[in-house]
């Protein structure tokens, strides 16, 4: 039996060129081979940035996602929210304050961060996906012990008197360890799971875990092909400032000991061999203000940002 277009599927919309069509239907076709490769794995997307602040940007990434799930992709998301705990910590005027760029967070800032993270960000993810067609369900660490952590500990060394001291950053954590077991469960069916990176102390106490690190132990634990991490930038650039496409684990190493790779992109770089290290086959730096960059780094031959793969066997 022929089918017949509902009146919602009868727009105003002007009609596509033969040619537009054409070139719509080549990008679908040279697609197929990429979809087959990657039916049936899984992907850990960690979203954040602008990717994540920007309406337009948000509303594509959940199409995306739902795109994934349709091609038999096994997709993570986790979630950043730094801008939006400022925010609200301004809001409720709670001061904030950053030690080497990390936030001390007391029990309060805890509070708040939870909320932030778990509450609002989380569940409008949630909603964005489940707008979009798909099927998605919001977590945190703590949920089902999904990600058991401890204190985070870093020092630092006083240039005036070369003594180390340990800083103290309050209840901020490390993942020590993580329990895939309800992944595993979503893993079985078509539902998205969206996690809010907040985990659970050895006492029980909330510890805020950063957003590229809770998702390089999650990829680690799951046996995840990538770990996908949208940024604000293209991926690593080399010394004149063009995008460095893939490099070995060793390379990456390398680049940052020879001072190329500087800055904020040093951890975004560590995370990568972090999780190539716990079984990742490769982690990608990517540009979350383009437009599908997840899709555009998994369905085309040369990929959207920079590859970190781990060394090949000798």
């Amino acid at each position: 039996m022929t089918e017949h277009p509902s009146d919602t599927d009868i727009t105003t919309k002007p009609r596509k060129s033969r040619e537009q069509m054409i070139a719509e239907a080549r990008v679908l076709s040279e697609a197929l081979p990429f979809m087959r490769r990657h039916a049936g794995q899984t992907f850990v997307v960690k979203y954040g940035g602008h990717a994540m602040g920007e309406p337009e940007l948000a509303r594509l990434f959940a199409r995306d996602m739902v795109l994934l799930r349709q091609v038999g992709i096994n997709v993570i998301v986790v979630h950043g929210g730094g801008p939006q705990i400022a925010q609200m910590l301004r809001r409720l005027k709670i001061k904030s304050e950053f030690v080497d760029g990390l936030r001390v967070t007391d029990k309060d800032t805890v509070d708040v961060v939870e909320m932030v993270l778990a509450g609002s960000i989380n569940k409008q993810i949630v909603s964005e996906i489940n707008a979009a067609g798909g099927f998605a369900v919001g977590l945190s660490g703590k949920d089902a012990n999904l990600i058991r952590a401890v204190k985070l500990r870093r020092t630092k060394r006083d240039p005036n008197s070369n003594i180390e001291r340990i800083l103290d950053l309050g209840l901020v954590g490390e993942p020590s360890e993580v329990d895939p077991h309800i992944l595993d469960f979503y893993a079985r069916s078509d539902i998205t799971p969206v996690i809010a990176p907040i985990g659970a102390g050895p006492r029980g106490e909330t510890l805020n875990i950063n957003a590229d690190t809770a998702a390089g132990a999650i990829a680690g634990a799951v046996g995840a092909k990538r770990l996908l991490m949208l940024t604000d930038v293209v991926g690593v650039l080399d010394r004149e400032g063009m995008l460095i496409p893939h490099m070995s684990a060793t390379r990456a190493r390398q680049l940052i000991a020879e001072g190329v790779i500087t800055g904020g992109m040093i951890p975004k770089v560590e995370t990568c061999l972090e999780a190539i290290e716990l079984g990742v086959q490769g982690a990608v730096i990517i540009d979350g203000r383009t437009p599908h960059a997840v899709l555009l780094e998994l369905f085309t031959e040369h990929g959207a940002g920079t590859l970190v793969f781990g060394d090949p066997p000798t």
